[in-house]
């Protein structure tokens, strides 16, 4: 039987291994900065969240060559847990639809949805990294854009995106600070399950 000892082992190698996500974590802040950028441009709304999309499929390459940068670990073979951080990533993507949706009928409201969604996916990160960050950012990042997106015209919308980068940025350094406390109580011996 696994016991919580035994599950906090499991995360906190994790933690220490995978440097909290912090390489996805950095891509995902060039990322939004540069949608804040695509938002500043003369172009339309639909326009613009059309780039935001296209501009999307670099997070992958670019968190693996943050993973580089960082010196992460993306598979932890013999930690069971493992699998489970690809599912919750993986998760995103069946917002999507609801995307669609809003790029179709309301796209002055499509960024804010956006930064909604890309916020509340790091909720379950809270526990797969036992970093609590991760659920205050959730929360943070989502009613944030919320708020924002429901105050300002459609001429400042770039707001959005670029408050998305911004606490992505803060969450960077709580992580990495975050990683040093693990990473000094980490022992591979602990991971010995009974």
């Amino acid at each position: 039987m696994v016991t919580q000892q035994d599950f906090d082992a499991l995360r906190l190698e994790l933690s220490v291994k995978a440097k909290n996500g912090v390489d996805f974590i950095t891509a995902a802040t060039l990322l939004w900065a540069a949608i804040a950028g695509i938002w500043t441009l003369p172009y339309s709304v639909p326009q613009k969240a059309l780039f935001t999309f296209i501009i999307g499929g670099a997070m992958l390459p670019l968190a693996w060559l943050f993973s580089k940068v960082y010196k992460t670990t993306w598979t932890i073979k013999n930690n069971p847990l493992d699998p489970l951080g690809l599912w919750l990533n993986f998760a995103q993507l069946f917002y999507f639809p609801f995307l669609i949706f809003v790029y179709i009928k309301a796209p002055q409201y499509f960024i804010m949805s956006y930064g909604i969604i890309t916020g509340a996916h790091f909720f379950p990160y809270a526990w797969f990294y036992n970093q609590k960050a991760y659920a205050v950012w959730a929360g943070l990042i989502a009613f944030g854009c919320m708020f924002i997106g429901l105050r300002v015209s459609v001429d400042n919308l770039y707001l959005i995106p670029a408050f998305v980068a911004v606490s992505l940025l803060a969450l960077i350094g709580v992580l990495l600070f975050a990683h040093q406390r693990s990473k000094a109580s980490y022992s591979p011996a602990a991971l010995e399950l009974s």
